[in-house]
């Protein structure tokens, strides 16, 4: 049993107290909502590797094509692929060209969008909205 000593500083001296209070020890549970990841095979995370680094390698291959405009932010938005659901809005405007910071922030609060909202969950009114605003007038 674990014995810790709460309440003394220094030297104890005469008429000092002393409270021992016995801590038992803390068995680590396996719930849901307790945060710990559960764990995963070796074979497991290579794949959930191999997966991230494509999605990556995808997101920064479009973001190239976006600012050579070579493709159309529309179309993206409207029916985006699969790796492009969790990729934020900002960041994907941030790579058409002649849209900076200070535009960006703009059209989001607009649109009433915020920053970290995420391609996927955008709502419908939300991503039609987005792109007549984007659209050339």
């Amino acid at each position: 049993m674990n014995s810790q000593i709460f309440g003394l500083r220094g030297r104890p001296g005469p008429g000092s107290v002393c409270i021992i209070a016995a801590v038992p020890p803390v068995a680590p549970t396996q719930t849901k909502s307790s945060g710990v990841a559960p764990e995963r095979s070796l074979t497991q995370r290579m794949d959930a590797l191999k997966r991230a680094n494509d999605v990556r390698t995808r997101r920064a291959t479009l973001k190239r094509d976006l600012r050579a405009s070579r493709t159309q932010i529309h179309g993206l938005l409207l029916d985006p692929p699969e790796y492009l659901q969790t990729a934020k809005v900002f960041d994907l405007l941030m790579a058409v060209p002649k849209y900076g910071r200070v535009k960006v922030n703009r059209i989001l609060t607009q649109c009433r969008i915020s920053p970290s909202k995420t391609i996927g969950g955008l709502s419908e009114r939300q991503r039609n909205e987005l792109v007549s605003y984007l659209r050339p007038r």
